[in-house]
């Protein structure tokens, strides 16, 4: 038996199989159904993406035109649907609204198992941004927004809806390519979450649910709040280099650097930093991006440690004008594509999964009468 002990965590440890993604191979890429991230990234789109996920091929021309406009119908938000996000209570914590909005939508729309298996997590796709959006500025602003845009890409209509001014077409690719790199990760902590309460046959609304709630933990998901936090704290390179290194004496954690899975770089963070460098050119926070730089370069030469997809992110999202309470949700707006395609996947050839523990307790004991017990 393997010892579970000096794994820590199922480091290490294979839980099943799957020809979704492949994350840190030997050359410690990432490929989605075979694709490279880099490739993805460069020449798709999210809608793309989403469709290689959830329906095994990457679609034609007809194809593609013909999901982006699945999409854009199902966008909108009935009367129903938006009374009931009026009565969820305004809250700090969009993940918290967010996996209820979510458990909302599941009375409204209850998952039929007769019809197309990917009705749902299209039907999820579209509306997600627009439910959570269009409550926040419910109970921000007390105002009812259209939760329809006229963009043509789900990366816009999320934009836009957050915005709520014009976007330029730099930024829409900006947070199309965040929303690609974001959508799928393998055996994730969220993602197996999804995989284990699809496994009891439990609904699609349980599992994804679950998975956002997975997210929510800051060892998940957080990381790229908590790294804007950082390299917004600094006004200099110079500033930052000298914290750093003072936190680093301290055995302070610093977030968005590192991986579970790859041990030299993650592939994806090289790709959203261009973005986070072609994004500052435009902004008058511009001199964040070369204080970003200098704490990557102060984690290698210190720690060997690399920044991950959550590091530039933080740095892209902010030039974006995106709210930083914003940032996680957008990372579940994203993978809930990787999340259906694996619920889709563990539903084909099902077993509960119900793994062993190693016992670490007492041996047999005999029980002892009430007024015969020690204190």
């Amino acid at each position: 038996m393997v010892d579970v002990k000096k794994q820590g965590g199922l480091a290490g440890i294979v839980a099943g199989e799957s020809s979704i993604c492949l994350c840190g191979a030997e050359d410690e890429s990432l490929l989605y159904r075979g694709y490279s991230i880099e490739e993805l990234a460069k020449k798709g789109s999210f809608e793309e993406v989403a469709y290689l996920l959830l329906r095994g091929h990457l679609p034609n021309r007809i194809e593609l035109s013909a999901y982006q406009k699945h999409l854009k119908g199902l966008e909108n938000l009935s009367a129903g649907l938006k009374n009931l996000l009026q009565e969820v209570p305004p809250s700090y914590d969009l993940m918290a609204a967010l996996r209820t909005h979510v458990s909302l939508l599941s009375l409204l729309e209850p998952e039929d198992l007769e019809k197309d298996k990917n009705q749902i997590p299209d039907r999820l796709l579209a509306v997600t941004g627009s439910m959570l959006i269009y409550w926040y500025y419910f109970h921000s602003q007390d105002k009812k927004i259209n939760p329809i845009t006229e963009q043509k890409t789900l990366a816009g209509h999320i934009l836009e809806l957050i915005r709520q001014e014009p976007i330029t077409e730099e930024e829409i690719k900006a947070l199309d390519v965040s929303l690609i790199l974001y959508a799928e990760h393998e055996f994730n902590a969220s993602t197996f979450t999804v995989r284990v309460i699809g496994s009891t046959l439990a609904d699609i609304y349980s599992s994804i649910c679950g998975g956002i709630g997975a997210l929510s933990g800051p060892l998940h998901g957080g990381a790229n709040e908590k790294a804007y936090q950082l390299i917004s704290s600094y006004k200099t390179p110079e500033e930052a280099e000298k914290a750093i290194l003072e936190k680093l004496k301290n055995k302070e954690l610093i977030m968005g650097f590192g991986h579970r899975v790859y041990t030299t770089h993650d592939p994806r963070s090289d790709i959203i930093k261009e973005w986070a460098e072609k994004l500052s050119k435009h902004s008058k926070e511009g001199y964040l991006f070369p204080i970003a730089e200098r704490i990557e370069a102060v984690m290698r030469r210190e720690k060997a440690l690399f920044p991950n997809l959550d590091f530039y992110s933080a740095l892209v999202y902010h030039y974006l004008k995106i709210p930083t309470y914003f940032f996680t949700p957008l990372f579940v707006m994203s993978r809930l594509a990787g999340w259906c395609a694996h619920l889709n996947e563990q539903r084909e050839n099902n077993k509960i999964i119900r793994p062993l523990s190693q016992y670490t307790g007492p041996k047999r004991k005999k029980w002892a009468e009430l007024d015969a017990r020690s204190t």
